[in-house]
C-alpha cells in the first residue's frame, strides 16, 4: 500500500477540490446561479450612547468575530431582552461596528416570549416599530421605537446585481430546496459594493424550511 506524506496528501486534495469546482453546477463558478444563506440569530445594534449606559461610560465593544458582510462583527458581549411579558430572554449578542440607532432584531417565536409586535421591516427603517428594554451590566436602555423581525433580504454586490438582472430595491421571489422545499416571497435586494452575495433570513424561517448556514437557494422562475 503506497505511503504519502502530509504535503502529498494535501496537494491530491487541493487538485482534486479545484476539479470539483470546474465542474457544470459547481458553487464555486462564475455561472451560478445560486444564493448562500446566512442564518440570523437574535441580536442588537447599538449607538455609543446606549453602550455608554449599558456597560459605562466611554466602554469599547470588543469584537469577536467578524461576519460574512465586510465590516460587520459579532461582539463578546450580549445583553438582556425584557418585553411586557416579564420573561426575559438572555445572552443576545451584541453587533458591531455602532449604529447612529440603536436596533433589536428578533424572529416570531421571540416576540411570542417577550410578548411585543414588532413589524417585519427592512434594517434601519425603524419609525413606529415596537418598543422594547435592553438590559446591561451597568444600566438599562428603554427603546420606545426599535425592535424589528428583519425582513428575507438578499446582499449583493453591483456586479452580482448586474449578473442577476436585479437592482437595489427590488423585491423577488426565491425557491428554496431544504428538508421541507418551499418558496419565499417579496425578498427584497439591497445592491452595495459593500456587500458581499448572500441572503438572510432568521431562525424560524431557517428551520421552518429545514436549512442552515451554507444552504444555497436560488430566483425563482
Amino acid at each position: 500500500m503506497a505511503s504519502y506524506t502530509t504535503e502529498q496528501i494535501a496537494e491530491m486534495v487541493k487538485r482534486a477540490l479545484s476539479e470539483l469546482s470546474s465542474q457544470p453546477g459547481s458553487t464555486n463558478t462564475q455561472n451560478d446561479m445560486s444564493i448562500p444563506i446566512g442564518v440570523s440569530n437574535r441580536h442588537i445594534h447599538l449607538t455609543q450612547e446606549h453602550v455608554d449606559i449599558l456597560f459605562g461610560t466611554g466602554y469599547t465593544l470588543t469584537p469577536l468575530k467578524d461576519l460574512s458582510q465586510p465590516g460587520q462583527f459579532a461582539c463578546k458581549e450580549t445583553l438582556t431582552l425584557i418585553g411586557p411579558s416579564m420573561r426575559p430572554i438572555e445572552g443576545v449578542r451584541v453587533l458591531g461596528p455602532l449604529r447612529k440607532q440603536s436596533q433589536v432584531e428578533i424572529s416570531v417565536t421571540d416576540s411570542f416570549v417577550l410578548k411585543v409586535k414588532p413589524p417585519v421591516r427592512e434594517s434601519g427603517k425603524l419609525s413606529g416599530s415596537a418598543p422594547i428594554t435592553i438590559v446591561g451590566p451597568k444600566g438599562i436602555v428603554q427603546l420606545s421605537e426599535g425592535c424589528i423581525i428583519a425582513n428575507r433580504h438578499i446582499h449583493m454586490s453591483p456586479e452580482d446585481a448586474v449578473r442577476f438582472g436585479v437592482k437595489d430595491g427590488d423585491y423577488i421571489n426565491v425557491d428554496v430546496v431544504g428538508t421541507k422545499h418551499t418558496l419565499w416571497y417579496d425578498v427584497q435586494i439591497r445592491v452595495s459594493d459593500k456587500f458581499r452575495l448572500e441572503m438572510h433570513v432568521d431562525t424560524d424561517d431557517a428551520n421552518a424550511a429545514g436549512i442552515g448556514n451554507g444552504s444555497r437557494v436560488t430566483v425563482a422562475k
